[in-house]
């Protein structure tokens, strides 16, 4: 014959039957923070490029002083753009037919959609993925790019893209790209210098810059990378800043630079600077090493 619980019992059960329910019923996973891959470093810098005003602006604004300088460089016969290094003295450029000189790569042709690939699908840079955007011939045009190189174009400057895309794989998807947009190339494309170009075939810009010296009056220099102006060891941001003091007076003037937070040389040296087993084993903690807290 069963019992009945007595009153003051059935609290205390109905506790431990709780307790109990606490203890065994399954818990909610804790969400775990994703850790970011390689190629989303690329995600701010890619996304201000392509989507802010102040991108454009900023680019609109460099190509239009450009152009206004590429009237007084016309007007002073003097006027030279090339580093001395790249310049012998007495050369008698004076006389020599105008010509400016341009990156190619984020200066006048637009390759973020690469960059917003990688970012999408977590690749970093590989030359296979770079071979296979180059071939479609899709990059557009930088802000600017294709007004400044037209007003030159039609002042009788011949425009000169000098680029380290490869001679041999890309010459012609880049001659076609740029023509396609309206980039003034010749129809024989010599003013088209790749990397590994048979004419200068030195990977570093400089020799390619005096071969267009030999034949040319340079007014301007275009690029994104401190190597489009001078050449140089970049073992070192020292290095690289004393550089670009060197020519202080140029920047604005004869040398144009354009912004280009998503790629460069800049990155590269930061690793060169960082203890290479923490380079190897943590890229992104290599970089934030590079930090300045004041």
């Amino acid at each position: 014959m069963s019992q009945r619980l007595s009153l003051p019992l059935f609290p205390v059960l109905l506790t431990v039957l709780l307790a109990a329910c606490a203890t065994t019923a399954p818990q909610p996973p804790v969400p775990e923070t994703p850790e970011l891959s390689a190629a989303n470093d690329n995600l701010h810098s890619t996304l201000w490029m392509q989507s802010s005003a102040e991108y454009e602006a900023l680019l609109r604004g460099t190509f239009a002083q450009a152009r206004q300088q590429l009237d007084t460089a016309l007007a002073t016969p003097g006027w030279d753009a090339l580093a001395p290094s790249e310049r012998p003295i007495g050369s008698g450029f004076e006389a020599l037919p105008p010509a400016v000189i341009v990156d190619v790569d984020e200066t006048m042709l637009d390759n973020s959609p690469f960059q917003a690939r990688g970012i999408r699908d977590d690749l970093t840079y590989t030359s296979e993925r770079w071979q296979t955007w180059s071939d479609e011939r899709r990059a557009r045009a930088v802000p600017g790019a294709l007004e400044f190189a037209r007003a030159a174009a039609d002042r009788g400057v011949t425009v000169y893209f000098l680029t380290n895309r490869l001679h041999a794989s890309e010459r012609d998807s880049t001659a076609d790209n740029l023509l396609a947009l309206g980039f003034p190339v010749l129809e024989d494309r010599s003013n088209l210098l790749l990397k590994g170009d048979p004419r200068a075939p030195v990977s570093a810009k400089a020799e390619r810059r005096a071969l267009v010296g030999a034949g040319h009056r340079v007014l301007l220099l275009v690029g994104d990378q401190l190597g489009d102006f001078v050449d140089g060891d970049d073992s070192s941001q020292r290095e690289r800043a004393e550089r670009a003091a060197q020519y202080s007076a140029w920047w604005g003037e004869r040398w144009f630079m354009l912004p280009n937070p998503a790629y460069g040389d800049w990155e590269r040296v930061l690793g060169h600077q960082c203890d290479p087993a923490l380079a190897k084993a943590d890229r992104r903690a290599c970089l934030r090493a590079a930090l300045r807290m004041d």
